[in-house]
């Protein structure tokens, strides 16, 4: 799991999946359904403390945790 974060004027401002689980074909469906609604919950928030997706628990975890990396490096 690996995203990238866009940071504009101290906001988030976009926030792109790089990399999803592609380990079998159910994990696959899972992240390309909790992909957008995470965009867009972290874009509501502006921060990576956003609730888990119902039935997405591990894509959550990776997706945030990339996400908080991304937001460490770029210092926000």
């Amino acid at each position: 799991m690996q995203v990238s974060v866009t940071i504009a004027a101290g906001t988030i401002t976009d926030v792109t999946a790089l990399q999803l689980t592609d380990k079998d074909s159910k994990s696959v469906q899972i992240s390309n359904r909790a992909a957008p609604v995470l965009k867009a919950e972290v874009l509501k928030a502006q921060s990576a403390a956003v609730a888990n997706v119902s039935g997405a628990t591990y894509t959550t975890q990776g997706y945030l945790t990339s996400l908080q990396a991304a937001l460490d490096a770029a210092g926000f």
